[in-house]
């Protein structure tokens, strides 16, 4: 069976949120929560919060057409920050959004790995033939409880990303594999050092790219040191986001980068673990 690629994405930034008069938050919940510890709930922070949640990231990106218009048998949610509305179950509820019929989980606790981790499980529905197409939803909400120094130093906005995956038939942005390792230059070093997939020699012209070897090197805004000299054309992602910044910069180029690209490698670091992840995706026939 052919492998998984891109169908349809879209990307969702700083969506209008609510006022502070208008937003549902169950202080007694976090109050409950925190007191064992010493804390209490800032509602001061509270206040000050957008109050954009995961059912409204959700709620936006299933508006998009090609997302809307999927119909998948398999939708994860993953996310790095968690919900400020935590007893809302968002895959349902996306999952409603989408045919009704897929089976649904989120994927959480794993920083920024969580993406990474839900295609590698996407890829293993697909090859034993439970799910023809999935949906992969990467949502961030910036309302918390408690003081949180990555949101707030930052800063962080509200973003989402959505990427529709169906099988390739030998052609389309496909994708071939992710993995971890203890550096940006570690995970990298399988991936942009190699001259492509299979062994294949890098060109020019159509899905030869402008780097040397045709290769796209996508940096998260979270990868500050140096990585392997290569060939590849290098393409840093603006900060403002944390689990979701690789995935806005390919929903918004997937199309552009498939054209120009033979290979597009995403790759950054979490700040909180030090852990680097990779994904490799590959551009044209087989």
């Amino acid at each position: 069976m052919s492998g998984l690629a891109v169908r349809a994405a879209t990307a969702v930034r700083s969506p209008q949120g609510r006022a502070s008069g208008d937003a549902p938050v169950p202080l007694d919940y976090y109050r409950d929560l925190l007191t064992p510890f010493g804390e209490k709930p800032d509602e001061e922070l509270l206040g000050r919060g957008s109050h954009v949640y995961h059912r409204d990231l959700a709620d936006l990106l299933a508006a998009d057409d090609g997302v809307g218009g999927s119909r998948p048998e398999l939708v994860i949610v993953t996310h790095a920050l968690p919900d400020v509305l935590p007893f809302t179950a968002v895959a349902p509820h996306l999952t409603s959004r989408l045919g009704g019929r897929a089976t649904n989980f989120a994927i959480g606790q794993q920083g920024l790995a969580a993406p990474f981790t839900a295609l590698r499980i996407a890829s293993a529905y697909h090859r034993s033939g439970r799910a023809a197409e999935v949906v992969l939803a990467v949502l961030e909400q910036t309302t918390l409880p408690t003081a949180f120094p990555l949101v707030q130093e930052t800063p962080l906005v509200d973003s989402a990303a959505a990427l529709v995956l169906g099988a390739s038939d030998g052609a389309g942005l496909r994708f071939v594999r992710a993995h971890s390792a203890g550096s940006a230059a570690a995970a990298l070093g399988a991936e942009a050092g190699e001259n492509g997939e299979n062994g294949e020699n890098g060109g020019t012209g159509e899905n030869g790219g402008t780097g040397e070897d045709g290769t796209l090197l996508v940096l998260g805004p979270w990868v500050t040191e140096d990585v392997p000299e290569s060939a590849a054309t290098v393409h840093r992602v603006a900060p403002g986001s944390y689990c979701t910044s690789l995935w806005l910069e390919l929903a918004d180029h997937w199309q552009e980068w498939q054209r120009s690209y033979r290979r597009i490698v995403l790759c950054d670091t979490d700040p909180r673990s030090g852990r680097s992840h990779a994904a490799l995706f590959a551009a044209g026939e087989e």
